[in-house]
């Protein structure tokens, strides 16, 4: 059998077209139901595999398809098994109900409340399973992280929902949940990962030999999460309120409105979500990098321990996992 290289990516992950293969390749919603039993399975080929003791017969089509369910999985750093409502893969099953849910119910105060706190429960739970585990985060930071991105989030949505209320563009008020969304992420994710910041991330050379921690690539690596899941539900978010609102006018969603509003925007932020997980992470490289002369700038302390180890001959370039 011809042997492949699992180490080294099917796409050229430096380009975005790459990039994008691979994380409509490993985020596809199929993958969300497939067993423990498979995916330990997938795992122990792997594994062996790389020992060159994998089971006669086993075909390339096989080693790959298992690849497929060890990366959406398990977990890069650890290698743990992610809770499953925690994958990227989960994203369009999970994302579907509550963006649908939250472009729908938005008229109702009570159902703002209930569905930007399940948005904020499953989102933190995202973040928690896709952030970097090499930095430790204790269940009261956990705690604190998602009180504090709920309450925005509610303050958010029904504080504009009240500002809106009294100006005379109804339309402008569909949009306060993706308003909400917006501003409870850029809480959520900085606070979920806290202790990268405070920390700083492991950051390695271009062999993957671990160098320092960096602050400042904590915050970069942030920043590009939260700019890349503001990007995943801006469609839905943002163009589905436009088309509902035109098609409401219909004589079909007028008589048939009150029973098939919710799936048909259920349906559609579906849709959505299968292009854009995929493209929201394929924006930036998983395997971040930032250059020395940057780490100099804003991260003197983790600069002096790049220089101290390397002396005169410092690489230009240095990596972490950003997370997703």
């Amino acid at each position: 059998m011809e042997r492949v290289d699992l180490n080294q990516p099917i796409w050229n992950l430096n380009t975005f077209k790459g990039r994008l293969q691979y994380y409509a390749w490993i985020t596809n919603p199929l993958l969300s139901i497939q067993s423990e039993s498979s995916l330990f399975a997938a795992r122990d080929l792997i594994q062996k595999y790389k020992a060159g003791e994998e089971p006669p017969g086993t075909t390339v089509s096989q080693v790959r398809r298992s690849q497929q369910l060890f990366l959406s999985a398990f977990h890069p750093d650890t290698g743990e098994l992610q809770n499953v409502i925690g994958r990227m893969s989960f994203q369009v099953p999970g994302g579907m109900v509550l963006i649908g849910a939250m472009v729908t119910f938005y008229r109702s105060n009570t159902a703002v409340i209930f569905w930007q706190w399940a948005n904020q429960s499953f989102n933190a739970l995202v973040n928690y399973t896709n952030r970097n585990a090499a930095a430790d985060i204790s269940q009261k930071q956990l705690g604190f992280a998602y009180v504090s991105a709920t309450s925005c989030a509610l303050i958010t949505a029904l504080g504009l929902k009240a500002f809106l209320a009294q100006r005379t563009v109804p339309m402008l008020q569909r949009f306060v949940p993706f308003a909400a969304v917006c501003a409870s992420n850029v809480v959520n994710i900085p606070l979920m990962r806290q202790s990268e910041i405070v920390d700083g991330v492991i950051v390695t050379d271009e062999e993957n030999n671990v160098v320092t921690k960096s602050r400042y690539a904590a915050l970069k690596g942030i920043s590009q999460v939260v700019f890349s899941r503001i990007v995943i539900c801006s469609p839905s978010m943002v163009l589905l309120p436009i088309l509902m609102e035109r098609m409401e006018k219909t004589a079909f969603m007028l008589r048939y409105g009150r029973y098939v509003n919710a799936p048909i925007q259920i349906l559609l932020s579906g849709l959505s979500l299968v292009v854009m997980v995929p493209v929201g992470c394929a924006i930036f490289n998983q395997r971040c990098s930032i250059t020395v002369d940057k780490l100099k700038i804003f991260d003197s302390e983790a600069y002096e321990e790049v220089k101290t180890k390397y002396g005169i001959n410092i690489p230009q370039k240095l990596y972490f996992n950003k997370g997703l």
